[in-house]
């Protein structure tokens, strides 16, 4: 696949319409193009330098959708496909999208279709997305099928955001408490034991242990706290550069009670949705799965529809390909099964998606209303047990006098 042409650095000094004096940095192909940028700006340059290649440009997902819906409305509109590139690499967004547009219209005008300047960016337009363009182009149905792309993502956008509202609140309000908990035992408890050190009598048992954990968190703490960030540093990178971690990692979190089933759910849906768009757009069953390498976020499921499109290519059915992994749920196995005898998969399978989605919607809520009274009682448990193993010598101490 060739690589997007690089870009260059500039530094330029100018005036504006006013007379006024301007300079900064620019980035742009070439210098014309570069000198071109900057007075549509407004501003006339006067000297322009070059200072090297620049970084590769990055995109967030939301400026790909973003661009993915305004492209379609564009197209719609009845404007050419170069020009309305063209029209939003001028757009005022921050971040690497307008050079992105910018190379893709440039391969446009050279005689490159439009998929294969796509894939040119593959951390921006995955094999998914440039697959149903390229159906989209053959088709001559563009739009229809950039709006859909829009549509699919800002679903699953909101999913993403559901599910990181889930699991946020009940993480940060445990690590609340847990700092709570420090603070009391670092704070206060110290005070608490120069008190009992005057009372001459043995101490209960709660009351040694919370003792002995408040000098534990006083001493070990800081160290405690590095460890931990080096940790999750360390982490994170295996997990990004080693497969087989990552592979691990997700087999372990699909295990795990309440939230593995929702997120088995959401791949799920994730995995039917995109291979039923596939499918409604006329790609073929076997061509399909050559773009469902990365649709679902999970390894374990994608290396599951690397498996299946084995099994497709040696003559096995999909449903009896999917029953034989284990990974997909029967209740998604049968009705694929039924579909492929009555030729109605891609309806089928956007059915599944959008009967997954809502399941996934009902188990998040389900899930953030189980982590409220949970919360409280792991919170109430750590301060109140703090609270009783502190006060109980004074008590006992009441009941002697």
């Amino acid at each position: 696949m060739t690589r997007a042409t690089a870009d260059t650095r500039f530094e330029w000094r100018g005036v504006d319409a006013n007379g006024a004096p301007k300079r900064g940095r620019t980035i742009a192909a070439d210098p014309a193009t570069a000198r071109a940028a900057l007075k549509r700006n407004g501003w006339t340059v006067l000297e322009l330098t070059a200072l090297g290649d620049a970084p590769p440009p990055k995109a967030t997902n939301a400026d790909i959708t973003l661009f993915t819906r305004q492209l379609a409305g564009l197209l719609r509109a009845g404007l050419p496909l170069a020009p309305a590139l063209e029209l939003i690499a001028q757009t005022p967004v921050r971040g690497g999208l307008p050079r992105i547009v910018r190379h893709v219209a440039r391969d446009i005008t050279q005689g490159v279709p439009f998929s294969d300047a796509l894939a040119r960016h593959p951390a921006c337009f995955g094999p998914l997305y440039c697959q149903l363009v390229a159906v989209g182009e053959l088709a001559g149905a563009l739009p229809t099928v950039l709006a859909r792309l829009a549509d699919d993502r800002e679903r699953a956008a909101s999913q993403r955001a559901r599910l990181r509202g889930a699991l946020t609140y009940p993480v940060m309000v445990l690590l609340l408490s847990l700092l709570i908990t420090a603070g009391l035992l670092v704070g206060v408890v110290p005070t608490f034991k120069t008190i009992f050190d005057g009372f001459g009598a043995a101490l209960p048992a709660p009351t040694r242990f919370v003792l002995a954990l408040s000098d534990g968190v006083a001493r070990w703490s800081v160290p405690f706290a590095i460890a931990c960030v080096c940790f999750g540093v360390a982490s994170s990178r295996v997990l990004r550069r080693v497969p087989s971690a990552r592979a691990a990692f997700d087999r372990a979190t699909l295990a795990l009670p309440l939230v593995g089933a929702l997120l088995r759910s959401l791949a799920v849906a994730r995995w039917s949705r995109a291979l039923g768009t596939l499918l409604a757009a006329g790609t073929p069953l076997s061509d399909a799965f050559d773009s469902l390498g990365n649709a679902t976020g999970n390894r374990i499921f994608d290396r599951a529809t690397l498996e299946i499109a084995t099994r497709l290519r040696h003559g096995e059915r999909l449903a009896a390909a999917m029953r034989a992994l284990g990974c997909f749920p029967p209740e998604v196995v049968q009705p694929i099964a039924v579909a492929e005898e009555s030729g109605a998969l891609d309806s089928m399978l956007m059915d599944l998606a959008t009967l997954g989605e809502r399941q996934v919607d009902e188990k998040i809520g389900a899930f953030a209303s189980l982590c409220e009274p949970v919360v409280i009682v792991v919170l109430g448990a750590l301060v109140g047990g703090l609270v009783i193993a502190m006060y109980l010598p004074i008590i006992q101490l009441g009941n002697v006098v």
